[in-house]
């Protein structure tokens, strides 16, 4: 199987700095959207670490041994991250979400750490893979809080992880067959919280992917896009 894919980032409307970061390497199977820590130190550099990282490692053997290598470097990048902040002030947290995905011709996976979510398109339905880290999600998983609540709660925007904030990095997987027609989105929550799954099921299944990417980051800025954005889309051929 082979791959076609898109990925965008875009700081939008009301930040003035991108702490995004998008990898798409579709020749090693490996995609990934980083998303830097929004009200802390230097969220655009622990973002890029973590994409740099995940760029640097060479081939891997198997998918397996692929899956291997991504989380011995975010923890690599977690224990840089956190020596990085215990040089500056204290209580100082440099840090980012990420959720990858990794494939090759028959299986896949999913890696994720915070809020950035995975989805997968088969036929006419759209799948969320990942379950956010943020205390928003914990609070309705408790009951304490309804689902339709959770994206405009006031604390919407905590996570409960992240690379950078905490020693051992824990890192949550997702994986299963591959089909072709199957498309994969990795999306920050700059996007997921202003597009709704209905919609991004429709932009995608009705475009093509360099068109669903541009359609998805134009409707988040013409809604106000609070936040950096940032995607990438895969499709299994």
């Amino acid at each position: 199987m082979g791959f076609d894919c898109a990925s965008r980032t875009h700081l939008g409307c009301r930040r003035k700095l991108n702490e995004d970061a998008v990898l798409s390497s579709a020749e090693r199977g490996i995609w990934a959207v980083a998303d830097g820590m929004g009200g802390h130190d230097a969220g655009e550099v622990a973002s890029a670490m973590v994409v740099d990282a995940l760029s640097d490692f060479p081939a891997a053997s198997s998918l397996e041994n692929l899956v291997g290598k991504v989380l011995a470097a975010l923890e690599s990048v977690n224990d840089a991250l956190i020596e990085m902040a215990r040089g500056g002030f204290e209580k100082r947290v440099i840090g980012s979400t990420v959720v990858g995905l990794v494939a090759d011709d028959a299986q896949y996976r999913c890696f994720w750490v915070g809020d950035s979510r995975a989805f997968r398109i088969r036929g006419n339905g759209i799948v969320q893979l990942t379950r956010d880290h943020s205390l928003v999600q914990d609070l309705v998983e408790a009951g304490m809080l309804k689902a339709d609540e959770a994206e405009n709660h006031p604390n919407a925007n905590v996570v409960t992880r992240a690379v950078g904030a905490s020693e051992p990095l824990q890192v949550d997987t997702v994986g299963g067959e591959l089909r072709s027609g199957d498309v994969f989105l990795l999306a920050s929550d700059g996007l997921t919280r202003v597009v709704a799954e209905a919609e991004l099921l429709d932009q995608i299944s009705s475009n093509d992917l360099e068109a669903a990417a541009d359609n998805l980051i134009e409707l988040t800025l013409a809604r106000g896009a609070p936040d950096n954005v940032s995607l990438v889309i895969v499709r299994v051929r």
